[in-house]
């Protein structure tokens, strides 16, 4: 597709294009498909009631790419209200599931009829499976790695023997004459039989916390999976709610997420200063814009009490890819007054972001070396 053509697609045609260009056969249809959203006050767009709803989520899958569908079906959602996509089973069966999908699912759960609840489960639970295959071996891989690196020994038993370093360490010491390595130092990895870290993922589910909540939801099923951390998922809006138990399916996990409702930090800090058992070897990871619904002096108190007992809190204003987050700066800058990490993170970024908070790096310093620092 040439310039030309791009430039009508842009401005929309009649008489504001300025190209005077018309379109034929798909190229038409991509315009017909982007007038029915973009230009919705014309004749013939895409009403609540229209019928033609699921025609044109057929016809966007047949003209864009799936980046581009994602991005389409989010502004119908937004700007015309099209909440029949996620009510008529047909519909739903023909959307490009993404995480606002899933958020948005969420968010109106209990509105969705009965015969299209199944089918709203498979998507969300699609958009699981992939996230899944993307995100969790990098994340075991990040954290088992460093808390390996955390427990290196150099008086391992036989079968404790991490061959591979002890070979790399040992290489000075190679005897050409017998083609072999005279082991001098061996480095292992000790056993053990409890878990060396405890995590605790304290989720807002406030509803601008939407995408954060998924992506927490399957970051905490696959942290839940390593043996050598115990992780807990405490969701909390004006009541708190422990969903540790449901890790082990990420999909139960979301679907009993709340989504949408007040907000009430200091009542889940409260919660998991109770649950902390080992502070100086737990991390805390606190998801949440901070708007406080709550006492702000409680939720402030909370903080630092845990700080104090040396547990160590990370605050993540959104764990997403939707941009810069909306937050409250006041109760940002208090808590990193604390010296409490407040920053975004990216879901990217978050696997490294646990390896180093386990192995007990500074985050400020890593977050300023992944660009993740707040600006003032």
């Amino acid at each position: 597709m040439d310039n030309l053509h791009k430039w009508r697609l842009v401005l929309g045609g009649k008489e504001s294009d300025g190209t005077g260009f018309n379109l034929t056969g798909d190229e038409l249809k991509m315009d017909q498909a982007l007038e029915a959203l973009y230009d919705s006050e014309k004749k013939g767009g895409l009403g609540p009631s229209s019928p033609n709803v699921s025609r044109w989520l057929g016809d966007i899958r047949t003209f864009f790419p799936a980046s581009v569908v994602q991005v389409m079906q989010r502004d119908a959602l937004q700007r015309l209200n099209i909440t029949q996509m996620l009510f008529e089973k047909e519909m739903l069966e023909n959307v490009e599931p993404d995480v606002h999908l899933v958020a948005t699912l969420l968010t109106l759960r209990h509105a969705i009829p009965d015969k299209t609840k199944d089918t709203a489960r498979q998507v969300v639970r699609r958009v699981v499976e992939e996230l899944l295959k993307k995100l969790t071996q990098p994340t075991q891989q990040a954290i088992t790695g460093s808390l390996h690196r955390s427990i290196r020994n150099r008086r391992p038993k036989h079968n404790e023997i991490n061959w591979h370093a002890t070979i790399l360490k040992n290489l000075r010491h190679y005897q050409p004459e017998y083609k072999t390595i005279i082991p001098e130092t061996r480095i292992g990895y000790g056993r053990k039989t409890t878990s060396l870290k405890d995590v605790v993922l304290c989720l807002d589910q406030s509803g601008s916390m939407g995408t954060s909540v998924v992506y927490s939801g399957i970051f905490g099923s696959v942290m839940a999976s390593i043996p050598a951390i115990k992780t807990k998922m405490v969701v909390f809006d004006t009541s708190v709610a422990d969903l540790t138990e449901e890790l082990k399916d990420p999909v139960d996990l979301l679907f009993g997420v709340q989504l949408g409702g007040g907000t009430d930090i200091q009542l889940a800090l409260n919660y998991c200063q109770q649950i902390i058992t080992r502070p100086t070897d737990t991390v805390l990871v606190l998801i949440t814009d901070l708007f406080e619904g709550g006492s702000n002096d409680r939720m402030r108190k909370r903080a630092a009490e845990l700080v104090a007992a040396g547990v160590q809190v990370i605050v993540l204003l959104a764990l997403n890819d939707d941009g810069a987050p909306y937050y409250d700066h006041d109760n940002a800058q208090f808590l990193s007054n604390l010296g409490i990490p407040v920053f975004a993170c990216t879901p990217d970024k978050f696997p490294d972001m646990m390896a180093a908070a386990l192995s007990k790096q500074d985050i400020n310093t890593w977050a300023a070396r992944e660009d993740l620092v707040l600006k003032k």
